[in-house]
């Protein structure tokens, strides 16, 4: 039944019964569900230079030495993934990816400048000094591997060594728009997906299942809202609703590798509408689930407020080429939780400042269990929260050593930030933006103790005694 499917000229109808027949004939084997999603491909359309945009002159110099050495080698070479894709668009690729058939062994022997790595897939890593050329084996279906792919019980790929064939390769990329290859051979493109027709239409389509392929890799999820955004497609009708009943998956996920993936929602130029869709999705929830249920309670919207603003300002500041730091965006998800619950401490008859200490603490132990924030970025967040009530004091040497502290800039900045969502006083940080621009003889009237009047001093009055007249003189006083 399977070779009759895979001769079928449709692929969308041979995709349709294979479901079909892995719903009526389920396996106790995740292993054959991802075999049965990954067929050979054999259709495929080739669009040759003159009808792609794709030019030499706007691929990286390193990276068409590495594809022209493999070819002189005798290895196929082609670019694959984003910088393809973004090529198409006419942007510049953050990074340029090479495939071959060219196993990591072999490939290292034809660079002498090159680095093995990776345990779930080897890679090679090709340097040219600051720059690195990304080279990986075409993957293949792992019909005759078990032993190089390890799944766990919930059919998440842990481990995956298998080689293979460009026709089997590109049924393990996840998006068909991820999957054109740019031949070096003859400047053309290889579309086996039909992932060109998607990339007009500017649509996010998964390769095979959506409900398999979520399962295989949740983190993928999180890619299809990245690339959404990013490139202003849409996600594709099948997909949206699967993320929504399987955004829980992401729990599984190790914390390490959901901080990076964190980092690239939200610091590369739009965090705001990176928010709103995670949200949407159900997915925001998992990954700060402390945040979200301050939304969920928030009181004249002052949350959403401050979390807006802190992401509009980031991707301003990445608009202007100026540097976004990740310990501030993560001091506005959580300063809202801490809020809630250094409250509910002081109503438990904890001091204020105990109760701050200990809300914060409790929160980001929370959360690095989610995403693995390094100790350097939470010890930063706590710096900036503590900074905030010390703004408060402005009187006498206070607001010197303040303003000499080496976190002041960014949580003055956080200051700001309360200030224009109704969570400080305005008057406030206008005080302390002029303070710091003023010299020294203005900084020490802003900060002198108010005079006082006669009246209000303390200690004795001056007594004075009256002169003696001729009617008193000579008695004593």
């Amino acid at each position: 039944m399977i070779n009759v499917i895979k001769k079928l000229k449709d692929k969308q109808g041979a995709a349709i019964i294979i479901n079909f027949l892995k719903r009526i004939l389920p396996s106790a084997n995740p292993q054959e569900t991802v075999e049965a999603e990954l067929p050979v491909a054999e259709k495929f359309r080739i669009y040759p230079r003159s009808e792609h945009v794709i030019s030499r002159s706007r691929i990286s110099d390193n990276a068409l030495k590495v594809l022209y050495r493999l070819q002189k080698e005798g290895y196929d070479a082609y670019l694959v993934g984003g910088c393809v894709r973004d090529l198409l668009l006419g942007r510049e690729p953050k990074d340029f990816d090479v495939v071959t058939n060219a196993d990591p062994e072999q490939i290292k022997k034809v660079f002498r400048n090159c680095r093995i790595i990776g345990r779930r897939f080897r890679l090679a890593h090709v340097h040219f000094g600051g720059e690195v050329i990304e080279v990986a084996t075409f993957r293949g279906a792992s019909e005759n591997a078990s032993d190089k792919q390890i799944l766990d019980k919930e059919g998440r790929l842990l481990r995956d060594n298998v080689y293979g064939s460009i026709e089997e390769d590109v049924w393990r990329r996840d998006f068909t728009v991820n999957a054109l290859y740019y031949n070096i051979k003859d400047f053309s493109v290889v579309d086996y997906v039909n992932g060109m027709d998607d990339h007009k239409a500017g649509v996010m389509k998964l390769i095979g299942d959506p409900i398999v392929r979520f399962r295989e890799d949740p983190v993928r999820m999180l890619r299809a809202v990245r690339f959404a955004v990013k490139l202003g497609f849409n996600i594709d009708s099948q997909c949206q609703q699967p993320i929504k009943e399987m955004a829980e998956l992401l729990g599984s996920i190790p914390s390490a590798r959901l901080y990076d993936e964190v980092l690239k929602l939200f610091l590369f130029g739009y965090a705001l509408q990176t928010f709103e869709m995670l949200r949407h999705y159900g997915l925001f929830q998992v990954l700060f689930p402390a945040t979200e249920k301050s939304l969920g309670s928030e009181e004249n919207g002052y949350p959403r407020q401050l979390l807006v603003k802190a992401l509009q300002n980031s991707d301003n500041r990445i608009a202007d080429g100026k540097s976004v730091t990740a310990y501030f965006l993560f001091a506005s998800f959580l300063w809202e939780p801490v809020q809630i619950l250094a409250k509910e401490k002081q109503a438990q008859g904890l001091p204020e400042f105990m109760a701050y200490q200990d809300a914060a603490s409790e929160i980001l132990s929370q959360q690095v269990r989610i995403t693995a924030l390094p100790r350097h970025i939470s010890l930063a967040i706590r710096e900036v929260w503590s900074l905030q009530p010390k703004f408060n004091s402005r009187i006498g040497s206070k607001p010197s050593r303040l303003i000499g502290h080496p976190r002041f800039r960014a949580a003055y900045d956080f200051l700001l930030l309360r200030a224009e969502t109704g969570g400080a006083e305005a008057e406030l940080a206008e005080w302390w933006g002029k303070y710091q621009n003023a010299n020294e003889n203005e900084q020490r009237k802003m900060t002198a103790p108010p005079r006082k009047s006669a009246h209000s001093k303390s200690g004795r009055r001056k007594s004075y005694r009256k002169k003696p007249t001729d009617n008193n003189a000579g008695t004593p006083p």
